[in-house]
């Protein structure tokens, strides 16, 4: 049996050339994929919960094609400094200076979150993980690959990327983000530091350490550490080969990030590296860029207990993951109490079908298009994998098990196809979980029946105007680690 992706051909947006193109993978039947991890210097934010969410579906999809996918995500523990910028204190470097910790510690804390995170959002882990630390001696050998080609030169001990010598030698610097050079050098910052390049815009391949830098590793020009732009290149050409097939992350790596491993992998091997480079759209919370200073931002677990003002109650990881799947991975998502609570009950409502399912019988035959239903689901999916029109499609077959009684319009035969696909659609392709499956959900049923008692019980305290027993009730809740939190529609609480 010929496998699904030659009945689906794939198409996808391809950032590098601003085409929707047909997706040939460089070596048939296979696909390789790398998609930039997190710096692991602090808990992972939703918008990067957003973008590894959009490659897992990414990986599912494939895979349900047919392909053989190799999928890398790195773990950035060393070389990414503030401000994304060529000087300055390294993010993780930083934090365990703060905390007067060993960096390794910080970075084994906040990738358990990390794991944490993705394992609740139900994501599968990548097929290879591998950590800037670790791949100390391939960054070198591409710092010393793009120095012997005179496109890098040493200053003062670091080596920085000429990006002015790569241009005239017949590169492209700025192919991926369109900017022009002109623009580039314009729209450069000065720094400190800045004096030890040739040009404002070229870039770190190599940082000489300072006396007060922690993280440092021996290398041909000094005690220092590697580029954060030069770990991802190294990492997925070691394992993916010089041409692969995907690079996936953010938006907001699109420039400097992946136009400078674009430069790097040009510059080693004359090759781009991905022949299609895929980009996440940003989020925005209640309309408006998310900020630490304003307080208009959220962590994933606060979206999971509720424990965030800006929200009533708290949401399941599954619901969280399908109020994702909603909006298409390219386009600005927006998150609020208000959309998270129509997606709810999207979500319950589509698992409460599929709950129906299960009990309806066969009649003796078809009057549902279902091959027709089917081809048009994964079309969506084929089309950039869209996800918000497979959606669409899976609630027009849910007003079909909506409308059956006790037996739905589909044959014996015909009901197991249904079944299989809209479980395939639901679970394996948009990753949601099945209630009995999703984390703690069979004691936070229990819990919420119980609290619904205790919630009841202080109403009617507050309505007899038995402060102390209401008093009482809220006070030992919160001692227990139970926050009431009393709005317009009512009591809620979160953990």
């Amino acid at each position: 049996m010929d496998p699904l992706y030659t009945s689906y051909p794939l198409s996808i947006d391809n950032s590098l050339t601003g085409e929707k193109e047909a997706f040939v993978p460089v070596h048939e039947g296979n696909v390789g994929m790398y998609v930039c991890g997190p710096t692991v210097y602090s808990d992972v934010h939703l918008g990067n919960a957003r973008t590894f969410t959009s490659f897992d579906m990414i990986f599912r999809y494939l895979k349900h094609l047919g392909y053989k996918v190799r999928y890398v995500r790195n773990i950035t523990d060393a070389g990414h400094l503030e401000n994304d910028a060529d000087t300055g204190e390294d993010k993780i470097a930083k934090k365990a200076r703060l905390e007067q910790i060993e960096p390794m510690e910080i970075v084994q804390r906040y990738t358990v979150d990390f794991h944490k995170v993705m394992d609740a959002l139900n994501a599968f882990p990548p097929s290879i993980e591998p950590t800037a630390t670790g791949h100390i001696s391939e960054q070198i050998e591409m710092v010393q690959s793009i120095l012997d080609k005179g496109w890098a030169y040493e200053s003062n001990g670091s080596v920085y990327f000429d990006v002015t010598a790569y241009n005239a030698n017949g590169g492209a610097y700025g192919i991926l983000s369109g900017r022009k050079m002109d623009e580039l050098q314009a729209g450069t910052r000065a720094l400190d530091g800045q004096e030890e390049k040739r040009n404002p815009s070229d870039f770190a391949l190599w940082k000489k350490a300072s006396p007060s830098h922690i993280m440092r590793w021996p290398s041909p020009w000094s005690v220092g550490f590697p580029g954060w732009h030069l770990e991802c290149s190294a990492m997925s050409t070691k394992y993916l080969g010089e041409t692969f097939d995907i690079h996936g992350g953010g938006m907001d790596l699109k420039f400097p990030h992946h136009e400078c491993e674009i430069a790097q992998n040009n510059a080693c091997s004359e090759q781009k590296g991905a022949r299609y480079w895929m980009h996440t759209n940003m989020l925005t919370l209640n309309g408006k860029r998310m900020s630490k200073s304003t307080g208009n931002t959220i962590l994933p677990r606060e979206l999971f207990s509720g424990d965030s003002p800006l929200l009533d109650k708290g949401f399941s990881p599954s619901v969280v993951r399908f109020f994702m799947m909603q909006a298409h991975y390219s386009s600005v998502l927006d998150f609020s109490n208000d959309a998270l609570l129509a997606a709810e009950k999207g979500h319950d409502r589509l698992l409460s079908a599929l709950e129906k399912l299960d009990t309806l019988d066969a009649s003796k035959e078809s009057t549902i298009g279902l091959e027709a239903w089917i081809d048009k689901c994964y079309q969506a999916m084929s089309d950039n994998f869209n996800t918000p029109i497979l959606i669409a499609h899976l609630f027009e077959a849910i007003k079909w098990i909506s409308s059956a009684e006790s037996a739905i319009a589909l044959s014996s035969a015909d009901l197991s196809i249904f079944k299989a696909a809209l479980h395939s659609f639901a679970f394996d392709l948009l990753g949601l979980r099945k209630k009995s499956l999703d984390a703690g959900d069979a004691h936070k049923d229990a819990l919420d029946k119980a609290m619904s008692l205790v919630i009841e019980l202080r109403a009617q305290a507050r309505l007899n105007k038995d402060w102390g027993t209401a008093d009482l009730i809220r006070d030992q809740l919160q001692e227990a680690g139970i926050k009431l939190k009393d709005g317009a529609e009512g009591t809620n609480y979160s953990l």
